[in-house]
């Protein structure tokens, strides 16, 4: 952990220095595919906002977009396997919250920092949305307050899409505002996977971005108690925030951000930040995302790695403060 510590603010600074003989001269265009990197399953918020993009990235940029998932390690296997690319443009990286801002603090032994990534635009955010079974028969923060008082001492499981990811990180604060009732996590690999479990009823309740759930929701597979955003998510309109259910300080979101390897000229994160906002501009594009709740992004890549070293921040207090750790 002191590693990164040392490093501080000027991480993101040194990850724009362009790689030696690779500074392009002029406006790069690519003039073959490119590889984007999904660290998780596909069902995923990250793997959906990959591909709800790709079609704009392709049309931007005159080539195919290839999406390429692979998950392992809370996301850490696809940004290593980005890191180690060559920055030329042509393999990018999909990284969400969890490996590019939390996992440095909850894994003790990670030999990478996501932080050394060129960030190139924000793709898309989303409210947390928690949500329970239909089980529980619950539908708002007090109900599910009541509930989880009236369940036996150590009954309550709650999924994960890993240990260590927002989506745990968000249960353990949940846990902590509402005086740390016992619960026990169940872990998986990604929300697809989470998801399948969750409406089979193998655990009560769940944290998980608004994009994923939104669709079991609304085939009342699962039911929505509150959303973690500052305003209500798109996708739930009648959802009160958890700060107007009186959770106070509770307010945060998910989000899935456009990188590049470290080194990567400044021309090539020019063109592809401009192809981004491009993407995200078509009407088809933003109504798919909104329409699964989550919010287009867009911005400069200085406004995204703010984004990082702003979340960086908050989120390493709330896990130095649970003590929340994973072996990497």
């Amino acid at each position: 952990m002191a590693r990164f510590s040392r490093r501080g603010a000027l991480a993101l600074a040194a990850a724009t220095l362009p790689a030696p003989g690779l500074r392009a001269q002029g406006i790069w265009n690519p003039t073959r595919p490119i590889t984007l990197v999904v660290g998780f399953p596909a069902g995923g918020q990250t793997d959906f906002a990959a591909r709800v993009v790709q079609s704009g990235l392709q049309k931007a940029l005159g080539v195919s977009v290839a999406i390429d998932n692979r998950a392992g390690a809370g996301g850490n296997l696809g940004t290593e396997a980005v890191m180690a690319a060559r920055p030329d443009g042509y393999t990018l990286l999909a990284g969400n919250i969890s490996p590019m801002v939390i996992n440095p603090h909850t894994m003790e032994g990670m030999m990478i920092d996501p932080r050394e990534m060129v960030p190139i635009g924000l793709i898309l955010r989303s409210s947390l949305i928690l949500c329970t079974h239909p089980s529980l028969n619950v539908r708002n923060l007090a109900e599910l307050r009541a509930w989880i008082a009236a369940q036996p001492r150590g009954s309550i499981q709650y999924g994960s899409t890993s240990t260590g990811s927002l989506t745990h990180i968000a249960m353990e604060l949940f846990r902590e505002r509402l005086g740390k009732p016992e619960m026990t996590q169940m872990a998986y690999r990604g929300s697809g996977p989470a998801m399948a479990d969750f409406v089979a009823g193998r655990f009560s309740l769940m944290f998980d971005g608004a994009s994923v759930v939104a669709p079991l929701v609304q085939a009342g597979q699962l039911r929505c108690v509150l959303a973690t955003g500052r305003t209500r998510s798109p996708a739930f309109p009648d959802l009160p925030t958890a700060e107007q259910q009186g959770l106070n300080d509770f307010a945060f979101y998910t989000w899935t951000g456009l990188f590049a390897p470290r080194g990567t000229p400044p021309e090539i994160v020019a063109r592809l930040n401009a192809a981004l906002n491009a993407a995200l501009g078509e009407p088809s594009i933003r109504e798919r995302m909104t329409s699964r709740g989550a919010e287009p992004g867009g911005g400069s890549a200085e406004e995204m790695g703010r984004l990082m070293a702003e979340d960086y921040a908050r989120w390493g207090e709330v896990v130095r403060v649970n003590q929340i750790r994973v072996e990497s």
